[in-house]
């Protein structure tokens, strides 16, 4: 005989056993296991596919593509054969022009941590952590053109119109806490990246998945959060304005269900009137302590900075976003992006390096290198590390030779990313490049986007090709139809 009721999806089982008692004992045995995901679920209802070794995300995104061979990936190779003709046995495709020299890296490797991993000195403030850290030097992208390798990293896919990591993230374990976004975005203080926003949007995902932008240090640090100050504005008007309009939309969903835009804008609403008392708290660093501000290279800044990009003026902005990074974590912010570098622009204020390394990475590279230190020490020492999982990543890298005498083109063949924290085996090194860091040394099995995003939602409990959404007939997820986890860098 049929059964008059149709049968739960397992999903909705399990959320309306959650209601009962049963449910109590349920949610019991899941966290015990660590398989209970969130305070706010997302679309896994909480449960996730396995153990989670880790439970936030930051992500740290190099703009303009940084060179692997002066800063990560030593290449002996390249200081035994500098100034010399650059051949390595095949036909050289340029994004620009000027085959010219073999270039040796800008600044002297030395080994760091007891893995005895070489670092570039420019980069010297990360030896102290080098024993936490996992390189990948076999990653390899689609293109050398910017906006496209900037979406590829981002987002997975080349074009626009797909959702960032962070917002797939948020979309399947929903939010840590309540009064916080569980995507913030923290861009370089001089403009947005290459495709702007599109690198944090949700697409078709739910919108309200989007990531949040914060500005530290800037005078409005989140746009639209309180009124602006004026005389005819006060707390009594605002609040029968806010009464007004959410009237107004509830009447709107009604009409016009299936939209999820002008939920996610009350959703919104709704979370900024729980930031007006939560955010300001969050983003005020003048109560760490003097040692804390130190580590993160705050504890000396001047009125003003010099016009010229500088090496301390990289330190500060960069050091702040960490410190900022640190304490949105600990108040459950669950995935944070940190830019370094903005948009092409002239003389250079991202990495970009096609006229002069050493003026252009220098001070990016202490900056950078400064702040993610601190902050991997700083988790650390308060035992966040653990599930915390850091990721380093650019566009693409530069070329072994030289570009007009002290530049670099760019180099989409190979490059590389490092992690950091939750689950992660430290003091490792993955998939070589080839002795002039041009190319994977296997070339039949290099490293791609997709495997990173793969492990990295491996480390958050999720199975990556388990998650996904339908949009235009095509059930679509972060990794595309690719990605393998790569178990090679888990503790």
């Amino acid at each position: 005989m049929t059964s008059p009721h149709p049968a739960l999806p397992r999903r909705e089982f399990l959320s309306t056993l959650g209601q009962g008692f049963g449910g109590l004992a349920l949610a019991g045995m899941l966290q015990r296991d660590g398989l209970l995901a969130a305070q706010t679920p997302g679309v896994l209802g909480g449960v996730l596919h396995h153990p989670p070794k880790a439970t936030r995300v930051v992500q740290l995104f190099m703009a303009g593509a940084a060179s692997h061979v002066d800063l990560f990936d030593y290449k002996p190779e390249l200081e035994k054969r500098n100034g010399q003709p650059w051949d390595p046995g095949e036909k050289v495709e340029l994004f620009q022009n000027g085959h010219g020299a073999t270039f040796a890296p800008a600044w002297k490797f030395q080994p760091y941590g007891d893995c005895g991993k070489p670092l570039s000195e420019v980069v010297a403030p990360l030896g102290r952590v080098a024993d936490d850290m996992a390189f990948i030097h076999n990653l390899v992208g689609k293109t050398g053109v910017h906006s496209s390798a900037t979406l590829l990293q981002s987002t997975g896919f080349q074009l626009p119109g797909f959702p960032g990591m962070g917002a797939w993230v948020s979309y399947a374990l929903g939010s840590l806490n309540d009064n916080l976004p569980t995507f913030v975005v923290l861009p370089d203080h001089r403009g947005f990246p290459s495709n702007g926003q599109k690198n944090w949007d949700t697409a078709f995902l739910p919108a309200q998945h989007q990531g949040t932008i914060i500005r530290p240090g800037s005078d409005t640090p989140i746009a639209d959060l309180f009124a602006y100050k004026n005389d005819y504005v006060t707390a009594e008007s605002e609040r029968a304005g806010r009464n007004v309009l959410q009237r107004l939309n509830e009447k709107y969903v009604a009409e016009r269900p299936g939209d999820s835009r002008l939920e996610a804008r009350i959703r919104s609403y709704e979370l900024a009137a729980r930031m007006q008392l939560a955010a300001p708290e969050a983003l005020a660093i003048d109560g760490e302590p003097a040692h804390i501000l130190k580590m993160y290279g705050l504890d000396n800044i001047p009125a003003a900075w010099p016009t010229e990009i500088n090496a301390p003026e990289e330190i500060a902005h960069f050091g702040l976003k960490c410190l900022v990074a640190r304490r949105l974590l600990e108040r459950g912010v669950r995935f944070i992006q940190i830019w370094s570098g903005n948009d092409n622009s002239f003389p250079r204020r991202n990495w970009d390096s096609h006229e002069d390394v050493p003026r252009d990475h220098g001070p990016l590279a202490l900056g950078m290198a400064t702040g993610a230190a601190a902050l991997i020490e700083d988790l650390k020492q308060r035992g966040m590390l653990d599930d915390t999982l850091i990721l380093w990543t650019t566009e693409f890298g530069r070329m072994p030779c030289a570009q007009g005498g002290k530049g670099r083109d760019h180099n989409p063949f190979v490059f590389t990313n490092w992690l950091a924290g939750g689950g992660i085996k430290g003091g490792t090194t993955f998939g070589p490049s080839d002795e002039w860091g041009y190319k994977p040394l296997d070339r039949e099995h290099p490293t791609q986007v997709y495997d990173i995003h793969a492990t990295i939602l491996h480390l958050l409990g999720i199975d990556h090709t388990r998650v996904t959404f339908r949009n235009n007939g095509i059930d679509r997820r972060l990794t595309d139809v690719h990605g393998h986890v790569i178990h090679d860098l888990m503790a």
